[in-house]
C-alpha cells in the first residue's frame, strides 16, 4: 500500500501539519484517536470525511514508523 498518497502537508493548511489528503483532519489526530482505543468505526463516525482506506494508510504509516525505530537484536553467537 502506498500510504503516503493519503497524506499531504501544506503550509497554508492546519499550520503545516500533515493531514489526510482532501481533509483538515491531521495525521496526529487520527493516531491519537487510535492510541486512545478508538475503533475504526468510531473514528469514521467522528470524522466522516475519512475513508477506511485513509485509516489503513494511517495504520501502515504507524507500523512503518515503528519499524524504523525498533532496535535490531544482536545475532546469537554460534557455539
Amino acid at each position: 500500500m502506498s500510504y503516503l498518497l493519503h497524506f499531504e502537508t501544506r503550509p497554508d493548511l492546519c499550520g503545516g501539519e500533515t493531514v489526510i489528503r482532501g481533509t483538515r483532519v491531521t495525521l496526529r489526530t487520527v493516531l491519537a484517536s487510535l492510541a486512545e482505543g478508538g475503533t475504526l468505526d468510531d473514528i469514521l463516525a467522528d470524522f466522516p470525511t475519512l475513508s477506511t482506506s485513509d485509516l489503513q494508510a494511517v495504520i501502515a504509516f504507524a507500523a512503518a514508523s515503528a519499524e524504523e525505530d525498533l532496535p535490531v537484536p544482536p545475532m546469537p553467537k554460534v557455539a
